[in-house]
């Protein structure tokens, strides 16, 4: 089997659905006006965003775009990167964290969070945003809209608020593999908008070339969100392994922290 993880296979997967006449939009193009059979590539850049500009460019060479969602930290954040990929076509958003970063105080976190939208948005123009999904901490970045209202600042949408996941699939990479379920703290559909359809629950994919395959055969969702980390993604061996290494060790940590949240609430 191909190495999983890599460029080729990022790469073989686009071809892959292409092939299959599949269209591919923004997540902003996508909320104004879906297509019938369309992708939604969306690209969280959690660390190493000169990894993200490379995925950018390829899709750019092959006429696609994508979504972008940056961190504001010292990780995340490039303001040089940030303009490249809109530069290319694609949509950038913002990836917030400040419910973590202000430690639950949600006044300070709306507070910071317009900071740093106001930040972003002199760099590129900003539409949607996203959660960061900060599983080791105590904080659901997406409880600060619980009082707040992220379209009074002109935000159109939230994937995990604004997104049918009963009408389009979503799947994502976390956890550097594709049924991160058991690893998976906040990165899925939420109580306020679940997963009822039948025909996603039962999809289940551990590897791409599963992906890929079921693409070819027919069998994928005509409209889905993939949502990758470009991080995890790399040709370079020494990269790959040890983001392989830290991410086993990682899901093991996320899997004992959703156990023991899931005894505390039952508590």
């Amino acid at each position: 089997m191909t190495k999983d993880f890599t460029i080729g296979e990022y790469r073989a997967l686009l071809f892959a659905l292409l092939e299959e006449g599949y269209s591919f939009q923004t997540y902003q193009e996508f909320v104004e006006n879906p297509l019938d059979k369309v992708i939604v590539l969306r690209h969280d850049v959690d660390a190493k965003p000169l990894n993200s500009l490379r995925f950018a460019q390829m899709l750019a060479c092959l006429g696609i775009s994508g979504t972008y969602y940056f961190r504001v930290s010292k990780n995340g954040f490039d303001e040089f990167i940030i303009k490249q990929i809109t530069q290319l076509g694609h949509e950038v958003g913002y990836h917030y964290e400040t419910m973590d970063t202000c430690n639950g105080h949600v006044d300070k976190a709306y507070e910071e969070f317009c900071i740093n939208l106001e930040k972003i948005k002199k760099i590129a123009t900003i539409n949607t945003i996203t959660m960061h999904g900060s599983p080791l901490s105590a904080y659901d970045n997406k409880d600060i809209w619980k009082k707040y209202n992220y379209k009074s600042l002109g935000i159109i949408a939230e994937p995990y608020f604004d997104l049918n996941f009963d009408k389009v699939f979503y799947i994502t990479d976390t956890g550097r593999r594709w049924d991160g379920g058991l690893y998976n703290v906040r990165d899925k559909a939420v109580k306020e908008n679940p997963i009822t359809n039948p025909d996603f629950l039962k999809l289940k994919f551990r590897f791409t070339s599963e992906i890929i395959q079921s693409v070819k055969s027919g069998l994928f969702p005509s409209k889905a969100m993939l949502n990758f980390h470009p991080q995890r993604w790399t040709n370079i061996p020494l990269q790959w392994r040890k983001e392989l290494i830290f991410q086993k060790i990682k899901n093991v940590g996320k899997y004992a922290l959703i156990k023991m949240r899931g005894e505390q609430e039952e508590e």
